[in-house]
């Protein structure tokens, strides 16, 4: 009986052990590159995911800015459906000088009510209209625009549309979702509501840069997103808004031309929590606590032990993280992992497109290094926009701002091989390859929309059919179903990317996964033997 019982406890702890170790790897399955540093994974409803700046395509003398926020909003997570803090200041920051401070910004508040407190339902019936007596959950806001530290209230009671429950509740989704587009008084436009996540990536770039079919510019990429919604604000403004001297931008050489767009989160510095149920009350200062301007940035340029610090961190004060942007761990990544010969450092390249912007393309004059989203108002929006921007030849898409369709992680991934590299030193000659890598996701899983706000409509739950859960699924079917084919070797044309462990059978993950299993089997074998001593001994012991 000891030896079952030794046997028994050792099985219990392999057991514990071999799922820990598995909770482990599906954690960093499910990590996202909008949960970028430590203390705001804690905090979703205050996590910006991304940020987009462009010249709108179909009213070109307008810029829209697009910041999301709340990453990997699951459609189906009810009754308590996803919706903006009302204790967070959401904000949009534009510099129309260069100087790294914000002269612009439009901030905005929300509020939210309980039609009938009564029930446990976010809606008592089908959703018809914005403000639907149906609706039990109602979000309004207000928009103030800072101009030079003084405040005016541009847009005020504005209602958000209610999340994309389903085709029962909410069964015309668009016009929900357009009701929440309103006119402001400073002539611009706003939405603010749920939507589609816009922002496309195969999470396996994070498992040590697995590209699943190399070099990655040929597809065979899952989307880890789809499925997935964000909430988004989003402001169209006119440029005689955006500009520093309120005039229009007539030409890309116009010295008011170019902006810097960043957008931030922030809390009050004391939360007090009550009881009886009551919410908690904040008050003092508002302090910030996220920040996005260039994607990918606190990402994957700034170190673990500085990303809470940067989302704290104002553009003026960037010049602490040169060090990491002038030598970067990713390229280092790149060559060690992929043998791509990759720049020398200090990457001046980088400073360019991170820091102060492109000379004669995206760097106001007089610039102050800055990490900023950079856009040129003065080039019009592309007749055939390329997904790669200016990698690819259009000069109206990334690092050029950031539209909705810019393959940013192809973009970035290029530019860290050192793709964009000859633009500043044109002696240099990049690897063949920098050109060519990717995540092998190269368009987002639903369309956007022709018009303002631009975004996809907000995925609904599986009984919708294409989108929610049910394609969120689906796609983790496919990066994780046994029967995918195996990722197809680097071809014999391509020597600057050798076999390396990453993506064989003798991958790391996959010897571990192949020891899990075994230490399954053993100790499903060990519990067998373990019942069947028991059984004999109780047996035995029947027959004495």
């Amino acid at each position: 009986m000891k030896i079952v019982k030794v046997l028994n406890s050792a099985l219990a702890l392999t057991l514990t052990l071999s799922l820990a170790a598995f909770g482990t790897q599906s954690g960093n399955v499910q990590a996202s590159s909008h949960r970028e540093a430590p203390m705001i994974v804690k905090d979703q409803f205050a996590d910006n995911t991304d940020l987009y700046a462009f010249v709108s395509p179909d009213k070109p003398d307008t810029v829209t800015l697009i910041a999301n926020f709340i990453p990997l909003e699951d459609p189906g997570n009810g009754p308590n459906f996803y919706r903006f803090d009302d204790d967070v200041l959401y904000e949009i920051n534009v510099d129309n000088v260069g100087d790294a401070q914000k002269h612009i910004s439009y901030q905005f508040r929300f509020n939210t009510t309980l039609t009938n407190p009564d029930t446990s339902h976010y809606n008592g019936g089908p959703i018809e209209s914005i403000d639907s007596p149906n609706l039990n959950v109602k979000q309004r806001y207000t928009v103030t625009r800072m101009e030079n530290g003084t405040p005016t209230e541009v847009g005020k009671n504005l209602l958000t549309p209610p999340v994309n429950v389903g085709p029962k509740s909410t069964p015309n989704y668009e016009a929900l979702s357009n009701a929440g587009i309103y006119d402001l008084s400073d002539g611009s436009k706003v939405f603010a509501g749920q939507a589609d996540d816009s922002f496309f990536i195969d999470f396996s770039i994070f498992d040590l840069l697995t590209i699943r079919k190399l070099p990655g510019n040929a597809g065979g990429g899952v989307n880890s997103l789809k499925g997935f919604n964000v909430h988004t604000i989003a402001i169209q403004v006119p440029i005689t808004k955006l500009t520093a001297n309120a005039a229009k931008v007539n030409a890309p050489t116009d010295a008011n031309a170019v902006i810097g767009v960043w957008s931030t989160t922030s809390r009050q510095t004391t939360r007090v929590l009550q009881t009886g149920g009551k919410a908690p009350t904040g008050s003092g200062d508002f302090v910030q606590i996220s920040r996005l301007g260039m994607p990918l940035v606190n990402e994957v340029v700034v170190p673990t032990g500085a990303k809470d610090l940067f989302n704290n961190s104002k553009p003026a004060d960037d010049a602490q993280f040169l060090a990491k942007v002038t030598n970067p761990e990713f390229p280092t990544l790149l060559n060690k992992l992929y043998n791509i010969q990759v720049p020398p450092t200090p990457r001046d390249d980088l400073v360019a497109i991170f820091l102060t912007g492109i000379k004669g393309a995206t760097m106001p004059p007089n610039v102050k290094p800055s990490e900023q989203l950079r856009l040129n108002m003065g080039v019009p929006p592309s007749a055939q926009p390329n997904s790669l921007g200016v990698l690819g030849g259009d000069m109206a898409g990334f690092p050029n701002g950031r539209r909705l369709a810019d393959d940013i992680v192809d973009a970035s991934i290029k530019v860290m091989a050192g793709a964009a590299y000859p633009l500043f030193h044109p002696d240099f000659k990049p690897d063949p390859l920098a050109a060519q890598l990717g995540d092998g996701v190269d368009a987002n899983d639903v369309p956007f929309r022709n018009a303002f706000p631009y975004v996809a409509l907000a995925q609904c739950n599986t009984v919708c059919g294409e989108g929610g859960t049910g394609a969120r699924n689906a796609g983790y079917a496919a990066m994780l179903a046994p029967s995918q084919p195996p990722v197809v070797q680097p071809p014999v044309a391509a020597p600057g990317m050798p076999k390396t462990g990453l993506l064989q059978i003798d991958h790391l993950g996959d010897i571990y996964g192949l020891m899990l299993g075994l230490v399954a089997i053993v100790g499903g074998l060990i519990l067998t033997g373990g019942y069947a001593v028991r059984r004999k001994s109780t047996v035995d012991a029947s027959d004495r």
